[in-house]
């Protein structure tokens, strides 16, 4: 074939189409795929793109971006990456920190392994704070910088709250900005930026009676409601109130089941499917039916069953107060008491 391609071409174009077969031939050996990690076990895991050279496949210079040469049909693939734990003969992209980009508040460093990995390190220079501060979970951290070393390892919300350590009252609570302090039912002072403004027009199908009794025209005048009183309200069930003898005269929506406030005589719509992971021994509540419940989960998985509504009264077994929560009943005013959980005000 070559001798006739050779008589009825030009000898340049011959050697063009030598170097383009050499080339096409070159390609296709180094075809593989590109994945965007390599596990602990050493295998290349989440596929990118199949059919790429090691050079495409690494040009982005992402540390953790891996390459397979095999250039293997997709039913091996699967077979890999669901049965095998990811694909054999892994081969890194980057193997030291040079020129290795981990983007903002972290840093490029060898493991023990001695594997380049992007580890936290943010930028604590410009704090000028330099005691605890509260944050947006409600944690205690010891400087802003351990917050953002937390908020990098995966809270991307976090933020701080207010300067010193978490409250339980807002006495005290200075919040930046134009933001609110409010309670929450456990009594865990939390900054909210509150909406004054609501809608005057609404229909029947926004009214949500409150936790206090109260009937609201809307989500929205709720929450102002709850930023005006500096404690959380919460919705006891949709619609207007009604003067309900039991649980029986209230309807809740799906998924909801009503728990009877029997000191209020009030009924309150609640999620009663939620699944509690394994409690901590610090978890502990004491609750307002004074009994100690592994976890707060627990202590409404109990609510639910029996039918009852139950609430915080404090954290740790009932049969113990601690100094810190005598110091906070002491200052405890009957205005900062709350019901529900600011982060549930629509959720019941």
């Amino acid at each position: 074939m070559f001798r006739m391609l050779k008589h009825h071409l030009h000898p340049g174009f011959f050697l063009l189409f030598i170097w383009l077969c050499h080339l096409m031939e070159h390609q296709k050996v180094q075809a593989g795929n590109c994945w965007l990690q390599q596990g602990k076990n050493g295998r290349c895991q989440v596929l990118y793109m199949p059919g790429m050279s090691r050079e495409e496949c690494c040009r982005s210079g992402r540390l953790g971006t891996s390459w397979t040469e095999e250039d293997v049909p997709n039913s091996t693939l699967f077979r890999w990456m669901i049965f095998n734990g990811g694909a054999p003969n892994c081969i890194p992209c980057k193997e030291t920190c040079d020129n290795v980009d981990c983007g903002p508040g972290k840093r490029c460093k060898m493991n023990r392994r001695s594997k380049p990995r992007c580890v936290c390190a943010p930028d604590c220079s410009n704090i000028t704070w330099k005691g605890p501060v509260c944050g947006s979970d409600g944690k205690t951290y010891k400087d802003e910088c351990a917050l953002l070393k937390a908020k990098c390892k995966g809270h991307p919300d976090l933020d701080v709250q207010y300067q010193g350590k978490c409250k339980k009252t807002c006495r005290d609570v200075l919040c930046p900005g134009s933001s609110t302090c409010v309670v929450d039912q456990t009594n865990n002072a939390y900054c909210v930026t509150c909406n004054r403004i609501c809608p005057e027009l609404t229909s029947p199908e926004q009214y949500l009676c409150g936790n206090d009794g109260i009937m609201y025209a809307s989500a929205c005048h709720l929450r102002r409601a709850t930023c005006l009183l500096g404690r959380s309200i919460g919705v006891a069930y949709e619609g207007k109130c009604i003067k309900a003898k039991s649980c029986e005269d209230i309807q809740c929506s799906t998924g909801k089941k009503c728990l009877w406030d029997a000191r209020m005589s009030r009924g309150r719509c609640s999620l009663c499917d939620e699944t509690c992971p394994e409690s901590r021994t610090d978890e502990a509540v004491c609750a307002s039916d004074n009994t100690t419940y592994s976890s707060e989960c627990a202590m409404k998985q109990a609510a639910c069953s029996m039918g009852v509504l139950l609430e915080v009264k404090h954290s740790g077994s009932c049969n113990s107060i601690t100094e810190d929560q005598e110091e906070d009943e002491e200052d405890e005013d009957s205005d900062y008491m709350a019901y529900v959980h600011i982060s549930s005000i629509l959720d019941g």
